[in-house]
């Protein structure tokens, strides 16, 4: 058609040399409702992939054709076209020969095959998910449906931006409500996970200290309770991490900490704090040791992670936050686990809007808006629940932390709780850390009952188990979220006084260490319908431990696993790459 391809191999793109007539050829493409990319301004970039058409194929070669010039057909090329791709890339190997993608040939079949694999699953549909610091609410159905709908599914991240005015108009509302409910002056939601939202902030604080020519500033405080991305963050933007210290209640140590911003004043640029605390409680002196690292000079991260116990009660940038990352797919209603999708935007107070990605510090994701595709989810969970709404569900996502701290105060006490102005502990924030450790010793030493036994037996009373040993090691982490009703935080209250008592029997001697409903949990229908049984606990008390489970049973596909053997010597399950058959 009298155009050349610039490139001489190709995957999915194509560069076309177009000359003088690659103004007219895009402007064609647009007014039919395509988009070419300008490469140059004498060359278009063509992408084409596995949904693309015929119709669409001629559609394009209509774009650069001349008036009157006849288009060729499609069916012009199907004998003797030559491969773009370089022979040496050409894959002559077997793929997808695990028999889980050649065993499914209808629907039902396929079907089938995902209500095995949901069978397997111990997840949100059966069981409240009680992870402490990873906030697992219900998405709710209406939240999600509008990311299938095609005005916001069927979109290119790059598309020009003005055929994103609608996209454009939802990052903006979004925004606004994200900074009425943190405080802060501006917000990106470019980074695509809070890891990103860490990194982008500790960025924006990195750029400030540099444009004031103090860039020599490049300590960061972190105190021992911190999330193991926070020391992570500040060193991937160059800064040095110094550990301060917590005291005997988890709250940062005041002492400690003005001892280092005086030792580290001249050098200091950040602290980065949680609040509530990794400990899940709300630290009473975070405004003074707010105000003491700006005395130092320093700027105060406040990580998001717990915001699902602040939105509508207390706002970082108004305690003292400098910056704060937000996690959209905990506190916001996105889901998240295994991989995604996840946003995590990165929120600061007026002085430092200039240094958010895509000002200052540049992108920290590819597409322009991040991962805007999902962020109709916390669109819909902020404007159906509206101020009072979200204040609500930060009410009783506090109220239920601590029903389940009282209720289980004298079965595991709770290991950090505010101090109450009498000296006696007093609440917790949105989660409650557990204490197991003296389990450990009352049940028989080096191999009485742990916290990891309590958690596969939790399998067994159909819970998926709290955070395991984070913060603490030998503790379980609960945060059972807004989302929970009474009757289910009851029915894992009544699990785990229930668990209580069968430790109670491996200390009293009923039950021997190493061969109790506890260390041999979870408990499959394989190894309960064996001809010998061999126990001191019956099968029934094994599988049935609590009479509602007759009528709701969980089984687990697999038994008791080596969990440290598995960390450390990791394999696949997969057909291997090389195997024939």
């Amino acid at each position: 058609m009298g155009f050349s391809i610039a490139n001489a191999s190709a995957f999915d793109t194509l560069t076309v040399a177009t000359g003088d007539a690659t103004a007219s050829i895009a402007a064609k493409a647009l007014a039919a409702g395509a988009n070419l990319r300008l490469a140059s301004t004498n060359a278009l970039g063509v992408s084409l992939d596995e949904t693309t058409t015929r119709a669409d194929v001629e559609q394009l070669w209509g774009f650069f054709a001349k008036a009157g010039q006849t288009l060729p057909q499609v069916a012009d090329f199907e004998q003797g076209t030559a491969s773009l791709l370089p022979a040496a890339l050409s894959r002559t190997s077997p793929y997808l020969t695990h028999p889980v993608f050649n065993t499914h040939h209808s629907e039902t079949g396929m079907l089938r095959y995902i209500r095995r694999l949901s069978d397997f699953d111990l997840a949100l549909d059966r069981t409240m998910i009680p992870l402490g610091s990873c906030t697992m609410k219900l998405n709710a159905t209406s939240e999600m449906v509008p990311i299938t709908w095609p005005e916001f599914a069927n979109i290119h991240p790059f598309c020009p931006e003005d055929q994103r005015a609608g996209y454009a108009e939802l990052d903006e509302q979004l925004r606004v409500w994200l900074c009425e409910a943190t405080g802060y002056a501006g917000i990106s939601l470019q980074p695509n996970a809070g890891s990103q939202g860490e990194y982008a902030g500790m960025m924006a604080i990195r750029g400030y200290h540099e444009a004031r020519g103090e860039g020599h500033r490049n300590i960061c405080l972190i105190p021992s309770s911190a999330h193991g991305t926070n020391p992570a963050s500040a060193t991937m933007v160059g800064m040095k991490v110094v550990v301060t210290a917590c005291d005997a209640n988890g709250n940062v140590d005041m002492d400690d900490l003005k001892a280092k911003c005086e030792q580290h004043s001249a050098n200091l640029a950040a602290i980065m704090i949680t609040y509530p605390s990794t400990h899940g409680v709300f630290e009473t002196s975070v405004k003074e040791l707010c105000a003491l690292v700006h005395s130092h000079g320093g700027r105060v991260y406040v990580d998001g992670a717990n915001m699902n116990a602040l939105v509508g009660l207390a706002a970082p940038g108004e305690f003292g936050g400098d910056v704060s990352h937000l996690n959209l797919h905990k506190t916001f209603c996105i889901p998240h686990g295994g991989g995604g999708p996840g946003v995590g935007p990165v929120c600061v107070v007026a002085d430092l809007v200039p240094y958010l990605p895509g000002a200052g510090v540049g992108a920290v994701s590819a597409a322009p808006l991040g991962n805007a595709a999902v962020l109709p989810i916390s669109w819909m969970y902020c404007r159906m629940m509206g101020a009072e709404g979200l204040k609500a569900a930060t009410e009783v996502a506090i109220l239920s932390a601590n029903y389940i701290s009282v209720r289980l105060q004298d079965h595991y006490p709770t290991l950090y709780t505010s101090v109450s102005e009498n000296g006696k502990p007093g609440r917790v924030a949105h989660e409650c850390i557990l204490d197991l450790r003296p389990l450990k010793e009352s049940s028989g030493g080096v191999h009485g009952v742990t916290a990891e036994d309590v958690t596969k037996r939790l399998m067994d009373y159909g819970f998926h188990a709290p955070t395991l040993s984070f913060p603490v090691p030998g503790t379980l982490m609960v945060e059972p979220t807004e989302s929970e009703t009474l009757e289910e935080l009851d029915r894992f209250i009544n699990a785990m006084i229930a668990i209580r008592e069968e430790i109670a029997k491996v200390e009293q001697g009923v039950w021997p260490q190493g061969n109790n409903p506890l260390s041999h949990a979870p408990h499959t229908a394989a190894t309960l319908l064996t001809e010998t049984w061999g126990r001191p606990y019956s099968r029934e008390l094994a599988a049935f431990p609590v009479p509602s489970l007759k009528h709701a049973k969980y089984w687990v596909p697999v038994g008791r696993i080596d969990n440290v053997h598995g960390d450390r010597n990791l394999f696949c399950s997969c057909v291997p790459v090389g195997a024939s058959d």
